[in-house]
């Protein structure tokens, strides 16, 4: 069994603020030396219990984003489980303990793509009996802005200092269609390692390393990007996922999303069409919780109208990485063409 120390917390937390931190800088914070931060990284990584991806920031208006809720037939589920997480659009499966078997998160570069990638390969699985599709008209806030909060605040503010546009998201984001395709190549294996140097692309890609960095170097400038360093859910004391599907008032969505924000055990928070027209999803010490979350919820979002909640008993795929039953990534990435996109 894995256990994670205070110093190992305390490592997760410096590079979910700064994921591509240098470890010479990481070490200032934490008082630790460079090597030995690297060798516990290492550990980590290799362990499986905190990883580092990238993943396309894109909104609704450049990309779309949907929630998929499917039943299928409960003596084919794993059987259809699995072929669900083996798509590249599908990038985010989970088993929920409720009226909906499992719980979907797709992207995809437009509607269109929506309809004849993922809802046509739907149709086509045996065993998969029903869907229904809530689309984001909005994305508030995704999972990689999630924190453990074990630094003091002083460490917190030291490493945004050091981290610079990294931390603080200031870098302005520019249209993916302006990068050519030599820079988006690059895309998969960020996915597959946000610390990946240029050298180690290069290798991959049979470029020369000059001719990377040059490329690296534009497209983390160009903000494209959202970086996050993942910790194993089950070692990060907040074992239980819990997503509700609620109303908010018309014109009070970038209000409650605002409130939201001030609530550390938020993971997702998104505006969406469908019987409801708003998504929450947290991570949560235990399922007692739930009752007293969505007490703060009726406090801190007027008129708020909570519709249903949907407790996940695990997560298959997160973010395109697929994981072990017990939480830790198993190492396999689904990654497509166009790299990966925002979800919880």
């Amino acid at each position: 069994m894995v256990e994670l120390s205070e110093e190992d917390l305390a490592l997760i937390n410096v590079l979910q603020i700064a994921p591509r931190l240098s470890w010479a800088d990481a070490a200032e914070v934490l008082g630790v030396h460079a090597t030995t931060l690297a060798a516990r990284w290492e550990r980590l990584r290799a362990s499986g219990v905190s990883w580092i991806t990238a993943h396309l920031i894109g909104d609704p208006h450049q990309m779309c984003l949907a929630f998929v809720a499917v039943d299928c037939e409960m003596h084919r589920r794993e059987e259809v489980t699995a072929q669900l997480a083996g798509m590249a659009e599908i990038i985010t499966v989970e088993e929920a303990a409720s009226n909906r078997d499992l719980m979907l998160t797709v992207i995809t570069s437009s509607l269109d793509d929506f309809s004849t990638k993922v809802i046509q390969r739907l149709k086509e699985i045996d065993g998969l009996v029903k869907y229904q599709t809530a689309l984001c008209t909005r994305l508030h806030a995704s999972g990689g802005s999630w924190r453990l909060n074990v630094l003091s605040r002083a460490q917190q503010a030291a490493v945004k200092a050091k981290a610079g546009p990294e931390a603080t998201g200031v870098a302005p984001p520019i249209a993916r269609e302006d990068l050519p395709a030599s820079h988006l190549a690059l895309l998969p294996f960020l996915a597959k390692d946000g610390r990946a140097t240029a050298a180690e692309i290069a290798r991959g890609l049979g470029r020369h390393p000059a001719t990377v960095q040059r490329q690296l170097n534009r497209v983390l400038a160009s903000g494209i990007l959202s970086f996050r360093c993942e910790v194993a859910q089950r070692f990060s004391a907040f074992p239980v996922t819990c997503q509700w599907f609620v109303n908010v008032p018309a014109g009070r969505h970038e209000e409650a999303a605002a409130e939201l924000k001030t609530m550390r055990n938020v993971r997702l928070s998104a505006s969406t069409t469908g019987p409801t027209n708003f998504v929450i999803v947290m991570w949560l010490q235990s399922l007692a919780d739930v009752m007293n979350i969505e007490l703060v919820l009726q406090q801190k979002v007027p008129g708020i109208v909570l519709v249903e909640s949907v407790v996940m008993l695990s997560t298959v795929k997160r973010v395109g990485w697929m994981l072990n039953a017990d939480s830790r990534a198993s190492g396999a990435v689904v990654v497509p063409a166009e790299g990966i996109g925002p979800a919880e």
